[in-house]
């Protein structure tokens, strides 16, 4: 599909305001407790490893003393997640989000499709990465919605807020897929869209929009959202466009929660280390 010029030109404004230092969120919130939301919430969409449920009690510490609008979501996540049995919960993790298009956790999927577009997309958010002095581990691409979530919450949280901004349609139509499915996930982006500024009309249809017609497919030459089976079939791999991995010379290593591959690492900042967020 071709996004409107209209469309895109307004969210970019948007994340150029946010570069710049501005924070609009749907429900008054602070910067630490937009920080906070973010840090739960990257975790929380990340691959259920053990380590996660390590920190359940502690996100549920952190998460109970923000505004009710982002804390019952992600209250409800962490609840969702240790009433249930583990091995289950991954195996519905896998479902959700690495075997259907419409659960992709990569962010320039959904607005780009795989295309060359997408290619340069992903270029942008590598270069976002690298001014404020940081390098990602080539087990996963720069635009997974967990690792822009930990950037945000532990680095550059404008940086962070003007890539979900130009993905902003993105991040609305994943959030309405895991609602629609009742997923135990769909928690971890209601709370995320109230970090963000509200949809208006206008942004809903072309959401809307976008689920009937599907993304670009210039590379894959497969059909949309449709029912032709092409709903199951996962991205295609974006491998040219990774980052370096560690010891390319800059300075820190972002790592993530996501992903079911040996080459996955942990977050690159502890729960209680976030500055001021701790009781």
């Amino acid at each position: 599909m071709l996004v409107p010029l209209k469309f895109l030109k307004k969210w970019r404004e948007r994340a150029e305001q946010a570069a710049s230092g501005r924070l609009d969120t749907a429900v008054p919130l602070t910067e630490p407790e937009v920080r906070a939301v973010w840090l739960a919430a990257s975790w929380l969409i990340g691959y259920p490893e053990d380590a996660l449920y390590e920190r359940l009690e502690r996100m549920r510490g952190l998460v109970s003393e923000l505004p009710v609008a982002v804390s019952g979501p992600l209250l409800e996540v962490i609840r969702a997640l240790s009433e249930e049995d583990q091995f289950q919960v991954r195996s519905e993790y896998v479902e959700t989000f690495d075997t259907r298009r419409r659960g992709c956790l990569y962010l320039t999927y959904f607005m780009n499709g795989d295309t060359r577009k997408r290619g340069m997309a992903l270029l942008e958010i590598k270069e976002a990465y690298q001014a404020a002095g940081l390098e990602v581990s080539d087990a996963e691409l720069p635009d997974h919605l967990s690792y822009v979530l930990e950037f945000g919450a532990a680095h550059d949280l404008h940086a962070a807020l003007a890539i979900l901004l130009k993905n902003r349609a993105g991040i609305e139509l994943l959030r309405i897929h895991l609602l629609e499915t009742g997923s135990r996930w769909a928690g971890a982006l209601t709370a995320l869209c109230v970090t963000l500024p509200a949809l208006d009309s206008n942004d809903i249809s072309e959401v809307q929009r976008l689920a009937a017609e599907g993304p670009e497919e210039e590379l894959v030459g497969l059909a949309g959202y449709g029912d032709d089976g092409s709903l199951d079939m996962p991205p295609a791999d974006m491998s040219p466009y990774r980052i370096p991995p560690p010891g390319a010379g800059l300075g820190s290593t972002v790592g993530t929660t996501a992903g079911t591959g040996a080459g996955s690492t942990s977050a690159f900042i502890p729960l209680n280390d976030v500055k001021g967020l701790q009781p």
